[in-house]
C-alpha cells in the first residue's frame, strides 16, 4: 500500500517550482490531489495537470481573497471526497531597501505569503477537524530565521508562517491536525531564478553553504511529503530547513590554522 493511498491533498502554487513538485510526490505516493494558483496560470496548470496524469485536477485561486480560498477547498472536497493532506506554498517577494520601501510594496509579501497562507490553513483545518484529522505543511523559508539585507519584507512574512505554523499546531492537536512547515533555502524555481542566475549571488550562496549546489524542487517536496505521512504522526510544529546546509551558523573556518599547527607539531 503506498504511503498516501486513499488521502485527498490541497496544494496551492502547484503549476510550476516547489508546489508542483510536491503534488507529484503526492500523486506517485498514490493521494488524488487538487493543485491552484491563479486564474492567469490556467495554462501552466493545465500543462501541469497533464504532465502528473491521473489522480490530479486543478482550481484557480486567489490566496489574497477569502471567497476564492473557500471556494477552492470546497471544490477540493467536491472533486474527491474530502480533505486529508494540505501543502501551502503561495507566495511572493520583494526587494529593496527598507529605507526606501513603500508601504504598498512590504505589504503585498504580508498579504500573499503569511495572510495567504493563513487563509488556506484555516480554511483546510475546518475540513479536517470535521473529518478527525489530517497534515499541514506550510512554506516559510531560510528568510525566516536568518536576515537578508533588502529583502525586509520577505523575512518578515516568512517569520510570521513558521510562528503561525506553531501556533496553528498548538491549537489543531485537540483535532488531530499535525502543522509544520519546510523552509527552502536557494531552490531551482521561476520565482528564486534571479537570486542564483547571478554569480555574485551564486557564489554568495555557495560560500555559505556545506551542500554547494542550488537546489531542486524535490529535494523540498521529498521532505513535504514525509511531514504529511504518517511517518511523522508525532511531529507537529516543527520548521525544517531543505537548504544545503546554509543555516548551520558556520563559525571561522580554522581548518587552514589548524593544518599549520599539525605540521609544526609534526
Amino acid at each position: 500500500m503506498a504511503r498516501f493511498d486513499g488521502k485527498v491533498a490541497f496544494v496551492t502554487a502547484g503549476a510550476t517550482g516547489i508546489g508542483f513538485a510536491t503534488a507529484r510526490v503526492l500523486v506517485e505516493g498514490g493521494a488524488k490531489v487538487m493543485i491552484s494558483s491563479l486564474s492567469a496560470d490556467e495554462a501552466k496548470l493545465v500543462d501541469a495537470v497533464a504532465k502528473i496524469g491521473d489522480g490530479v485536477d486543478f482550481v484557480a485561486c486567489d490566496v489574497r481573497e477569502d471567497d476564492q480560498v473557500d471556494a477552492a477547498i470546497a471544490a477540493t472536497v467536491d472533486r474527491f471526497g474530502g480533505l486529508d493532506l494540505a501543502f501551502n506554498c503561495a507566495g511572493t517577494g520583494t526587494y529593496e531597501a527598507i529605507r526606501e520601501q513603500s508601504t504598498q510594496d512590504f505589504v503585498e509579501n504580508i498579504e500573499t505569503t503569511l495572510l495567504g497562507t493563513y487563509r488556506c490553513l484555516r480554511a483546510e483545518a475546518n475540513i479536517m477537524a470535521e473529518r478527525g484529522g489530517g497534515a499541514i505543511v506550510n512554506v516559510s523559508s531560510i528568510a525566516a530565521s536568518v536576515t537578508h539585507p533588502w529583502m525586509a519584507g520577505y523575512c518578515s512574512a516568512k517569520a510570521g508562517v513558521t510562528m503561525l505554523t506553531r501556533c496553528a499546531a498548538d491549537e489543531f492537536g485537540e483535532y488531530g491536525i499535525r502543522v509544520n512547515c519546510v523552509m527552502p533555502g536557494a531552490i531551482q524555481t521561476p520565482m528564486a531564478s534571479m537570486l542564483y542566475d547571478y554569480e555574485v549571488s551564486r557564489q554568495e550562496f555557495f560560500r555559505l553553504m556545506a551542500i554547494k549546489r542550488i537546489g531542486e524542487p524535490t529535494d523540498v517536496a521529498t521532505v513535504a511529503a514525509f511531514l504529511l505521512s504518517d511517518e511523522t504522526a508525532w511531529v507537529t510544529g516543527q520548521a525544517i530547513a531543505v537548504d544545503g546546509g546554509m543555516t548551520i551558523g558556520r563559525g571561522p573556518d580554522l581548518a587552514p590554522l589548524f593544518r599549520e599547527m599539525a605540521k609544526g607539531a609534526g
